[in-house]
């Protein structure tokens, strides 16, 4: 396909492109008061000076986009900053993250029709461009080009699927990679792919959300947790989906007769399953099972009451909260990635999270969206494969049977992962020509 053929097809699909954004906001996936933006209109004015807009699709590429965002706010008073996502979530994870509301502006990136690309650009008029790591869209991507925008692809990967994919339109992937002044890379294999399908300037300097500080937790919150699991033994399914919990509560009940006060605690990746999760688990687990976020306040019609904490009974805890895994990697000292022992093909989650609050780090086969980190992990011995439930149970058995070898484990993921913190040093000396052209870092004359 080629780009003027896509930019056909989308023109003559504006209506149902305009309905499958309504259907999105009828179904809670789009902000009902921001959803122009979507289609290019912006909500918010430009602000006066170098503007710089950074997108990042979802919550994964908010977390690294957010790395440098803070780093520019710090040392480049002179700039002002456009961050885009696409998702529902990703917004909620920046609103309270942006460290300077008047120099950080967020807004929902348009959907790739080219007339909404046009608008968009049109407004906010960036000076320098920064994309993370593999969402794509060639209007986009072309109209940076056409405005002799500097573009720069941030954490760039491409895996397998990727490949597969973009060999039915080999000339599009070409353009849009053609448009990126420079590629920084996670690994050498993306680099070398990348440049295989037209990628010019690639450069691999490692994976950005090496850099990441650790995901945020109220004290508060932590020591309210500690206080009622005291010493139990503990562990961790973070961003499970659909299967994973029934996998939890079957190895829980393995678990449980070697160890009777366990407690199993399941994040799930969408918080809005919560109470689905919980009624399929009491109604298929004789397990005493408790969600901590409360029903509906039904004196004030809101959701206001205190979270819900387990109590010395209490089996699985389902902690069905937004913006919380902080705080229970900060608790447990296993943590099981999601979406890699799931039913859906999987994909695999972020694990570095997880060691950077020193977690010992298991995980399913099913890991292909970040092969080259778990591998890492792996091979530094920070990471264990597990091929199914019963692998599960085997690890997990050990590892609360033996104290002394758990210990080893997750202080061998804190010096992993602080061992691996220099990947922004090096994104900066990379990028640093491109952000002196538009503004003057602090401390420099």
């Amino acid at each position: 396909m080629t780009l003027k053929i896509y930019r056909i097809l989308l023109r003559a699909c504006t209506p149902l492109l305009e309905i499958l954004l309504e259907r999105r906001r009828a179904a809670g996936k789009e902000d009902p008061d921001r959803l122009k933006e979507r289609m290019g209109t912006p909500s918010r004015r430009r602000p006066d000076g170098p503007l710089i807009w950074i997108h990042g699709a979802s919550v994964g590429e908010a977390q690294s986009a957010m790395i440098l965002v803070r780093y520019l706010v710090e040392n480049y008073p002179d700039l002002k900053i456009l961050m885009t996502t696409g998702t529902l979530t990703s917004a909620g994870y920046l609103k309270t993250r942006i460290p300077d509301p008047e120099r950080v502006i967020h807004q929902f990136i348009p959907l790739d029709h080219p007339d909404w690309v046009e608008t968009f650009l049109a407004h906010w008029s960036p000076d320098l461009a920064f994309w993370t790591e593999s969402e794509l869209w060639p209007n986009l991507l072309d109209a940076l080009h056409t405005r002799h925008i500097p573009a720069i692809l941030l954490n760039g990967r491409m895996s397998p699927r990727s490949i597969r994919k973009w060999r039915l339109a080999p000339f599009l992937i070409r353009k849009m990679l053609g448009a990126f002044d420079l590629i920084l890379a996670q690994t050498e294999a993306d680099a070398r792919n990348l440049a295989a399908r037209g990628a010019r300037n690639v450069q691999c300097v490692g994976n950005l959300k090496f850099s990441a500080d650790p995901l945020p937790c109220r004290k508060a919150d932590l020591d309210k947790m500690v206080a009622v699991v005291r010493d139990r033994p503990c562990w961790l399914y973070a961003s499970t989906h659909a299967g994973e919990e029934e996998i939890a509560t079957d190895v829980h009940e393995r678990l449980k007769r070697d160890f009777p006060d366990l407690l199993t605690v399941i994040v799930p990746r969408h918080p809005e399953r919560g109470p689905e999760i919980y009624k399929t688990l009491i109604r298929q687990s004789p397990l005493k099972t408790r969600r901590r976020k409360p029903d509906v306040n039904t004196d004030t019609g809101a959701n206001d009451a205190p979270f819900i904490l387990p109590d010395a009974e209490t089996d699985i805890y389902i902690a069905d909260t937004l913006g919380e895994l902080g705080l229970f990697y900060r608790l447990v000292k296993i943590a099981c990635i999601g979406r890699s022992l799931s039913l859906d093909g999987g994909g695999g989650h972020n694990p570095l999270e997880a060691a950077l609050l020193d977690c010992y780090v298991l995980h399913g086969p099913n890991i292909q969206n970040l092969q080259e980190i778990y591998d890492l992990m792996n091979e530094h011995h920070v990471a264990e494969e597990i091929p199914d439930a019963d692998g599960l149970y085997a690890v997990l058995y050990e590892l609360l049977g033996n104290p002394d070898l758990l210990a080893d484990k997750y202080n061998a993921a804190r010096k992993f992962a602080k061992a691996q913190s220099h990947v922004l040093d090096q994104v900066i000396i990379s990028i640093g020509p491109y952000l002196n052209r538009l503004g003057r870092a602090s401390g420099t004359s």
